[in-house]
């Protein structure tokens, strides 16, 4: 194919060149006549040929032919010229005119530029009367320009741009590639019905700009929704300048979740880290196996993977392999709840950094199994930091949840309890008494984690639905993995530095401070249904059911991140907000743990819950799952993304 190709290269550029000579000679003496002997008209095509040599004329691909294949054929041209011009004073042949060798070189210029042009133009117009997928496209121009030229290289894509929404706000009349700028992308509704009032609505938007996401991109989504329009995303720019074919993929439940990315102080990550003996505990959960590979990017001394799960340990262990092979870690299977083992663990290897993701976290469960919640959430944790302190780590970083405030679950419960420990440990030693420094971060739910409901939704929609929704007025905060542990990552910067005199966020933490990522606003559960089923390219209700089932054991109608008496304070650290929860003091802490330790042994629940609302007073459980009046709790302000 590519020696076809070639030759029908060489044999079109050769005629042309042919028919450029005596065109040539004309211009340059149109008293001279035409017809001029074969051997003018063959030395006319070859020296041509021999001239293009250095510039690859041959093996230009006239469908793609842009600005440097131009420079090419001009400089062949030019060439070719004088060559010819040379050749005909050798054999004593009279130059037309002094002018002849510039006029031959234009004239060539003209006609190879112009046959590829041709040839170029035909093969868009030939893919535009074949496109049979209209699609407007909302980006920016380069990236829109990029789009095209990818495009053009997928001959069965099969698409035909209609038209550019852009974020610029001059440049609507313009066109890219012949296809006109209509607008800015803000203004995506207005036009869109003046398209569907004159009958020319695209079959697709097509969103070729990454920025495009959280409230914006909703809004892109329910004016599609309205015109009944099909939503696509581009791969990534880099992605498409060597593609052979251009690849849409749906929107992701992520990109209108997320926010504008929070600068993180990764100078003070690698100052905490680098060099270090670092210890994650869960290090196969969702949360766990990122906080490792974020770490293992700093070039740690070692990590040390502690997880019950043998092949969530493996897998974590597998997946850092691949991305540090240089990176020395060790697998080492552990319960928390085994003071022994964790001793052992902390003696041997001498974390310095401790971060501590093990947990139970799925309320309905802890609800079943409370004792087992207890030992792990709480019991757990007081043996790793006391494990951690008597081995003479620096800090220990403490995976919270919003479920700790106003708990309702026993999840949430036994995760505040954890937290009053922490932070009179915390306490005592910011105090100037010595040990371990904890710091406590508390977040939201988490995209794409174990037991979290947009896995459950993406299940239930490859089953056909229906899509089960516990109660329609839910709401829950979201941030994605990534996110999260980056800014855990930043609260461990923040907490374990040196406290600097008055400053608010050093005070604050000295009173038992406890580390909020700012999760942005909350969304309503049954909105993210309905959103994931128009991403599907499905309708809500319609196409596949949304069921109300009830809330479950120990739920909550919303979480809050803040106790209802004590206001968020703002910390110096990007992303990062300050709660000041009710403290207890280290002695009385301790004693209520080892209380709590024995009604675990004991299996005495009545004893737990009796410690659970000495340390918890604002814990109310709701064991039966009922809906909680009006009264109880206010409903925050919510930002609905369907």
């Amino acid at each position: 194919m590519q020696a076809r190709r070639i030759a029908l290269n060489v044999l079109l550029d050769g005629v042309v060149s042919a028919l450029a000579a005596p065109v040539a000679r004309w211009l340059a003496d149109p008293h001279g006549g035409w017809l001029h002997p074969l051997w003018f008209v063959a030395g006319g095509g070859i020296t041509l040929l021999v001239s293009g040599l250095p510039f690859r004329m041959a093996q230009q691909y006239w469908r793609f032919s842009g600005l440097s294949d131009l420079f090419n054929i001009a400089c062949a041209s030019a060439l070719s010229a004088v060559l010819f011009s040379t050749l005909l004073h050798l054999a004593g042949y009279p130059l037309p005119s002094s002018t002849f060798p510039f006029i031959h070189a234009l004239v060539l210029l003209t006609f190879l530029g112009s046959i590829r042009m041709i040839w170029r133009l035909s093969a868009r117009r030939r893919l535009m009367v074949a496109g049979r997928e209209r699609v407007l496209l909302l980006g920016a121009d380069h990236e829109a320009d990029l789009f095209i030229r990818a495009m053009e290289r997928d001959q069965e894509a099969g698409r035909r741009v209609v038209g550019l929404l852009t974020g610029g706000t001059q440049q609507a009349g313009r066109r890219i590639h012949s296809c006109p700028i209509l607008g800015t992308i803000d203004e995506t509704p207005e036009i869109l019905n003046q398209m569907a009032a004159a009958g020319r609505l695209p079959d697709t938007l097509v969103i070729t700009t990454s920025d495009l996401r959280g409230a914006s991109l909703s809004r892109v989504l329910e004016v599609a929704r309205l015109h009944h329009l099909d939503v696509q995303r581009t791969p990534s720019l880099t992605d498409l300048k060597p593609a052979e074919s251009v690849e849409l993929r749906p929107v992701a439940i992520e990109d209108l979740l997320n926010r504008p990315q929070v600068a993180l102080n990764s100078q003070g990550m690698s100052r905490l880290i680098a060099g270090q003996v670092v210890a994650v505990t869960g290090a196969g959960g969702s949360i766990g196996s990122e906080l490792a590979r974020q770490i293992a990017s700093f070039g740690p001394k070692a990590i040390l993977l502690i997880e019950n799960n043998e092949y969530a340990l493996w897998q974590i262990n597998l997946d850092l392999s691949e991305r540090y092979p240089d990176g020395k870690r060790y697998q080492i299977v552990a319960d928390v709840r085994d003071r022994r083992r964790i001793a052992e663990i902390f003696t041997q290897y001498r974390p310095a950094i401790v971060f501590h993701a093990a947990a139970l976290k799925h309320v309905p469960i802890v609800e079943s199994n409370p004792i087992e919640g207890v030992l792990t959430n709480v019991i757990g944790t007081r043996i790793v930091l006391d494990e951690a302190e008597r081995s003479g780590a620096q800090a220990m970083v403490m995976i919270s949840t919003d479920k700790a405030v106003n708990p309702s679950s026993l999840m949430g419960a036994s995760k505040r309890c954890a937290e009053v420990y922490g932070q009179a440990l915390d306490m005592r030693a910011r105090a100037g008494k010595g040990g371990l420094r904890c710091v406590t971060v508390r977040f939201g739910n988490v995209l794409g984690s174990t037991g979290s409901v947009v896995p459950l939704f993406r299940r239930q929609l490859e089953q056909g639905g229906p899509l089960t929704v516990t109660h329609p007025d839910m709401t829950r905060y979201f941030m994605t993995i990534p996110e999260a542990v980056g800014l855990v990552l930043q609260a461990a910067v923040r907490g374990t530095q040196e406290a600097s005199g008055e400053d608010t966020t050093d005070q604050k933490l000295r009173q038992g401070g406890i580390f909020v990522l700012d999760m942005g606003d909350p969304v309503r559960i049954m909105d993210l249904a309905c959103q994931m089923i128009r991403l599907a390219g499905l309708r809500p209700e319609t196409d596949v059911e949304i069921q109300i089932t009830g809330l479950r054991p120990g739920e909550k109608l919303f979480e809050e991140l803040f106790h209802g008496r004590e206001a968020p304070v703002p910390t110096d650290a990007p992303g990062l907000r300050m709660a000041s929860p009710r403290t207890v003091d280290f002695d009385v802490a301790a004693e209520a743990m080892d209380a709590l330790e024995a009604a675990c042994l004991e299996e005495d629940l009545p004893a737990i819950m009796a410690i659970f609302q000495q340390l918890v007073p604002e814990f109310n459980h709701n064991r039966d799952g009922k809906t909680p009046s009006q009264t109880d709790h206010s409903q925050p302000d919510v930002e609905t993304i369907a």
